[in-house]
């Protein structure tokens, strides 16, 4: 990667290199309501750029962001690490306090916050000791300093801050499926390096696609698929303010035509078992889906090929790595399965000990990653446990087989055995959505009288299923499919399961005792 040993700004080959190359007036972003071509964007950056240093904010200080998935979150990101400063996008669904925990924890000077987002942070921002600003994106400015209107001050030239390839340009926050969010401190090489490995080698993606994302720009997988890979090659992004939705997916895919779409296995569940869009096609120009942030259930992969006729290939990524690094590819789809190591990845399965674990034996997934973070903000001990060397461990169990296929077992902290033998909660539950009453499912383990441990799996029932002798029918199923030890010997009907805003079952939450019963 050119750069890597001297100046090198993410910015500079993001989108300067796209209006250099001639592509200042193709779309770059629409967000339904406005457009921004590369030309704007170029112009909205600098702007951006101009305002942090007027409200003096210096190279390296951060900057918070709340944003919705508009045109204006590409303009502040991208503007932010032009002049140095490292923009911090948050999730969008946090509550009051936790975004208090994250503004204090990242000392953000400035927050950048959307207008329909702004009433969560309102009684907090008074108190934040590091925070000196609060710039609106929207119409309302509650006081507080409009982003459009701040834009209009300034001047649309700027020279990029000659930044480092390897000094961190921007940060995200883990999204917390095991506790609360760690700060994760990436580093200008790392968006090319995600684009060059996984967006060119397995996507393929090309100046002509149009990219949809149900994933969020503040996730990793999101700011891949919808800034990151597009800006790549000069291709387009729609983006989606709203909840991702089955009804707005299939309005979005139908309206815009996009090439590539970006989703999460319980979006794609949803949008395969959603009564209200049964009849609902997929757009006419789909070439390719993906899928992150849980491993998708072989049931749903099957489902969505027979009815669109669109692989989605499954993957898995970590905030950490910033995208996926072991991936199903096309012509290479495996449903059930996680994939093969995206070119430019190494990875290792590694007992307890620590030592290579032999094919079909459950080991943790370790990586080497060109795109690995730096390490996490103000936690030592978590960032030597996670970052050891050119290894980044996941957390997530896996088993290889004699072909080089890597399947999820689930996370090291939902693992358990029973009667001796590794349980995996994703294969349960995986087992469950297969009957024909089951719309989700969870399973973590429980002590039976004896102290010994069991599955317990809650589920979320489709609708209009039948309930009658449910319990043990559900139990046979799973016997029937995967063996007689790992059927639950408990089972939860619920409304909701606890999820993550990309979509991860928090198990934790489970074990805890939080559930919304139905």
């Amino acid at each position: 990667m050119s750069g890597t040993s001297g100046s090198y700004n993410a910015v500079t080959w993001l989108l300067d290199r796209n209006v250099e190359e001639g592509r200042g007036a193709k779309l770059a972003f629409t967000d339904t309501v406005t457009e921004l071509t590369y030309g704007e964007l170029q112009r909205q950056t600098r702007r951006v750029a101009n305002m942090l240093r007027r409200l003096g904010v210096r190279r390296e200080e951060r900057v918070a962001m709340i944003m919705l998935d508009t045109v204006d979150f590409p303009a502040v990101f991208l503007g932010a690490i032009r002049a140095g400063v490292v923009p911090v996008p948050l999730n969008t669904l946090l509550t009051s306090e936790q975004y208090a925990y994250v503004l204090a924890d990242s000392r953000a000077r400035v927050l950048f916050v959307s207008e329909a987002l702004y009433p969560t942070v309102k009684d907090i921002v008074g108190r934040m000791p590091d925070l000196e600003c609060v710039v609106v994106s929207g119409k309302n400015s509650f006081g507080h300093k409009l982003l459009s209107e701040e834009l209009a001050k300034e001047g649309d030239s700027f020279p990029t801050v000659e930044t480092h390839a390897e000094e961190p340009a921007f940060w995200l926050y883990s999204s917390g499926s095991t506790g609360m969010p760690k700060g994760v401190r990436h580093l200008h090489s790392n968006l090319q390096a995600t684009a060059e490995t996984y967006a060119k080698q397995v996507l393929g993606i090309r100046e002509d696609d149009v990219c949809l994302s149900a994933a969020k720009l503040f996730f990793a997988y999101g700011l891949g698929n919808a800034l990151t890979f597009p800006m790549s090659v000069g291709a387009s992004t729609v983006l989606n303010a709203d909840r991702p939705t089955p009804a707005r997916m299939f309005e979005l895919l139908n309206k815009y035509n996009p090439t590539i779409f970006y989703g999460v296995p319980t979006l794609f569940a949803s949008m395969l078992n959603d009564e209200t869009t049964k009849n609902e096609r997929a757009g006419t120009r789909l070439r390719i889906c993906t899928s992150a942030g849980e491993a998708l259930p072989e049931s749903v992969g099957n489902a969505w090929k027979a009815r669109f006729g669109v692989d989605i290939l499954d993957g898995v990524g970590s905030t950490e790595l910033l995208h996926i690094f072991l991936s199903n590819a096309p012509g290479d789809v495996k449903y059930g399965s996680s994939g093969r190591p995206v070119p430019g990845y190494k990875v290792r399965l590694v007992n307890e000990a620590g030592d290579d674990v032999a094919d079909g034996e459950v080991g943790e997934l370790l990586v080497e990653a060109p795109s690995a973070a730096e390490g996490y903000w103000n936690q030592r001990a978590k960032s030597r446990a996670t970052f050891e060397g050119h290894w980044t461990r996941t957390g997530d169990k896996y088993t290889r087989d004699a072909d080089g296929r890597y399947t999820f077992c689930g996370r090291s902290d939902d693992m358990f055995k029973v009667s001796g033998i590794w349980v995996s909660p994703f294969e349960v539950e995986s087992a469950l959505i297969t009957h024909p009453a089951v719309l989700e499912a969870a399973v973590v383990p429980e002590a039976d009288p004896e102290g010994l441990l069991k599955p317990k799996a809650f589920v979320v029932l489709r609708a209009g299923a039948k309930t009658d002798d449910l319990h043990e029918a559900l139990k046979e199923h799973v016997k029937q499919k995967i063996g007689p030890w790992k059927y639950p010997r408990w089972i939860d009907v619920v409304d909701s399961l606890p999820k993550t805003a990309t979509g991860k079952i928090q198990r934790f939450k489970l074990r805890d005792g939080e559930t919304a019963k139905a």
